[in-house]
Formats: structure tokens, sequence, C-alpha cells
């Protein structure tokens, strides 16, 4: 059987003597600037779009935000909408994953770094094994994507669009949806298609899949071939987390938002867990003008971005681990107990330490975001918002106004997104880490980030 990991080649970021925290952050850095310079070639580009815009399209991508600037398919070419894919891939399963699946390939080891570094990346639990578990996220992701392709293009047959660029469509959006990056090659996402059963579904279905992320799938797989005779408790928190929050979302804008009227029952009930789930699992497709929306929806829609997606997923978010053991603590607090519970488990300290700093600073950053943006956005303060939450969730929903935002505004978008997909810790960590400090953060498991 192959080593995991070998200490005898070091790469630059090796002798760089970075953490895992900061080789994520350059990482992440270095992907998105050549990935900015590739879409500022030429032949990327059917119409000449800024360095700012293309910054910006290529940190959406990274970051798997689906925040656009510019239309994607009327200002980049097949070549540059080719190069978001790859960044939207990058970004939806680890830039690390990749690097890794060729090392692990081709019977070569990989560096004591290289293992922190997706261990971080996946905020993947000490007892999961490495080898074994890269390979089944590649498999997974390949297959998955697969499926998607195949039963979008027949969505899309089915909903009128040619043949050929159905073609290139599906294998786009499959990809798009299952990294819930919410990049899309219409204009108005999935606004012509709100009844169309088909592929709505197939959205749905690849968006939870995604951002359940694929520890949980890979649990949840276990226990049902016999490997494992119970899903662990951190996957049985995110399954009830989600289901709880889609629910919820989708009540409340099945009945309180007026425009749904107009539509049947089901049709009505289709749109709201679209929309729900949407902004949950952070996948950032609409299938209803959000701009329209009321401003209650429009804060509940906000609130499931903030909460977001899961652990170890491609979506973002405060996630749903984080937001449990902060009403844990609430709920601690207020009937007088000195220890944090949930579904009658104690949560040890240090993880509660560590969701509670992510949610201080989670909420710190959305709040200086809408801060910034007051200054120099002429927009509805609800507007402001939904924009902060869904850059900073890495979701993509928008009222419409990223376009015309000022180049200040596009700026701070850029910065929440790129922090969003780091993981606040995990750029709070690159940021300030310090070398005395660093042995003490490594202390500090992955499964500890990801409460």
């Amino acid at each position: 059987m192959k080593d995991e990991y070998s200490t005898q080649k070091k790469g630059l970021l090796s002798r760089l003597n970075l953490s895992s925290e900061q080789n994520l952050f350059v990482g992440f850095f270095i992907y998105t600037f050549l990935g900015t310079l590739i879409l500022c070639l030429p032949f990327s580009q059917k119409t000449n779009v800024s360095f700012l815009d293309n910054l910006f399209m290529a940190t959406s991508a990274i970051s798997t935000t689906g925040l656009v600037t510019v239309s994607l398919y009327d200002s980049y070419t097949l070549f540059g909408q080719i190069i978001i894919t790859l960044l939207i891939q990058i970004g939806g399963i680890g830039y690390m994953t990749f690097s890794s699946f060729v090392l692990l390939s081709t019977a070569e080891k990989i560096s004591v770094l290289r293992v922190r570094v997706l261990r971080t990346e996946f905020t993947m639990p000490n007892g999961f094994d490495l080898y074994q578990f890269v390979r089944s996220v590649i498999i997974f992701t390949i297959v998955i994507e697969l499926i998607g392709a195949i039963l979008f293009y027949i969505a899309f047959l089915q909903a009128g669009v040619a043949w050929d660029f159905a073609i290139w469509s599906a294998i786009f959006h499959s990809i798009s949806t299952f990294c819930t990056a919410g990049f899309g090659l219409y204009n108005n996402s999935f606004e012509n298609y709100p009844t169309h059963y088909f592929l709505n579904w197939i959205i749905i279905i690849l968006s939870y899949l995604g951002a359940m992320g694929f520890i949980v799938l890979i649990d949840v797989w276990n226990k049902m071939t016999g490997k494992t005779k119970n899903i662990t408790f951190t996957s049985k928190i995110i399954i009830l987390i989600t289901f709880v929050l889609s629910v919820f979302g989708t009540l409340v804008i099945f009945f309180f938002e007026p425009s749904l009227q107009k539509y049947s029952t089901l049709d009505a009930l289709l749109i709201a867990l679209f929309q729900a789930m949407s902004a949950m699992t952070t996948v950032g497709f609409n299938s209803v003008p959000i701009a329209t929306l009321t401003t209650g929806i429009l804060l509940t829609l906000t609130f499931l971005m903030y909460v977001g997606a899961s652990p170890s997923g491609t979506g973002g978010g405060l996630k749903s681990t984080t937001f449990t053991a902060v009403i844990s603590v609430v709920y601690s607090r207020f009937i007088g107990s000195s220890k944090v519970q949930f579904l009658g488990k104690e949560i040890p300290e240090n993880r509660v330490d560590v969701a509670v700093s992510a949610f201080i600073f989670y909420t710190t950053l959305v709040f200086l975001g809408m801060y910034l943006l007051s200054f120099t956005e002429k927009f509805p303060l609800s507007f402001i918002l939904f924009e902060v939450a869904s850059a900073l969730g890495t979701v993509g929903l928008s009222a419409g106004i990223t376009g015309t935002l000022t180049s200040f505004g596009k700026c701070v978008l850029i910065f929440l997104m790129f922090i969003g997909r780091l993981g606040v810790l995990t750029f709070g960590i690159a940021l300030l880490e310090r070398r005395k400090n660093r042995q003490k953060m490594n202390n500090i498991n992955a499964e500890d980030l990801a409460v």
C-alpha cells in the first residue's frame, strides 16, 4: 500500500515555510491572477472587457460565487468560457486536489505540507485516509458531473435549445451547478424555465450533492453499503440543518411572496423550493427576478445565504455546523448549563470557541462590506446587504446591481468573494498568523475548523 505522504521532496511553497492556511491563500491568489491574465487576452474576449471586470470574473469563478459584472456568454469567446469553467472546477473541489491526484496516481508520494493543506482545504477529520479520500472526491466529481451533463442535455433539448449549443450548455451548467458556482450561459439565469420540472430538479439535486459535502456523501455511502453502522454526528447535523432550512425557506417564500400567486400550487412550491435551495446551497441560480421579490423574502434569502452550505462541500456561507454550534451556545446560556450540547451530545469547548470566532468574524465582514458600499453605491440598503451576503457566502444571487457598481464597490466584492472561498478563519489565520504561533494553530485539526 502506498504511503500517504513523504517529506523527501519540497516544493517552492514548502521552502517558503508557509502554513497550510497561508498556502491556500497563496494558491488561490495565484490561480485567480493567472485566470485574470488569460481572460485579458484578445482571443478570450468577444468584446473589450476591462482588467477589473476580468479580475472580478476570475475571482467569482475560483470562489464559485457566480456574481458577474459582464455577460459571460456575450463577453467571452468559447476559449474564455472554458477558462472560467476550469476556474470553477478548481475552486469547487480545491486547487490542491488536482495535483495531489496526479501525484498519487503516478505512485509518487506527497509531502507533509500537501497533506496539511488538503486537510485544511476540505476541513477533513484526521480519521479519513487521504489517499482514498482524494480519489473518491475526483471519481465522485467526474461521475456526478457526467451524469448531470447528460441530464442537462436532455432537459435543454426538451426546452427547445439547439442541439449543438445544448452540448456545451449541458457540460458548463453541470460543472457550475455541482460546484455551486451559479455561473450560467443565459443572461437571466433560469428565469425562462421557472416551471420546467425536469430542469429544475436536475439543478436542485446536483446543488444539494455539491453543498452537502464530500465527507457527508462518503459517510452516507458507507452506511448504505454496510461499511459502517452509523453516520457520524457531524453528518447528522448537516443533514438535519439542510432539511430544516430548506423547508423553512420554501414555506416562507411560498406563503409570503405575492408574485407566486399567478402560478399553480405545485409550480409555486417548485419555485419557492428552487430559490430557498439556491440561497442555502449557495449555487446562486434564480428562476424568478430577484429584484422583484419583497423585502421580507430578500431578507429570508439573505439569512439562508448567511448560514450557507456545509463544511467539506463546494458551497460557502458561515456553514451549517457553525450556525448550529452558535445556537447551541446561546441555548445553553439561556438554561444556565455549563455544557454546550446539540441533540443530546456535548460539543467540545475548542469547537465552540472556533465556531463563535467564525460567527463574530463573518458577521463583522458582512457589516463592514455593507458599511463600505453604503458610501459609494446608490441602492437600497436591502439590496446592498443582499449583494454583500451573496459575495461573502459565495452565492451569486443578485438583485441586478452587480454590473452597475462603482470600481470601489467591485473591489469590495472581490475581496469578500476571495475571503468567502478561503473561509473567514482560514483567511484570518493566513493573514495574521505568526511563526511562533504556528505550532499551536496546527494543533487545531480540520474537523474543529469545520464546526
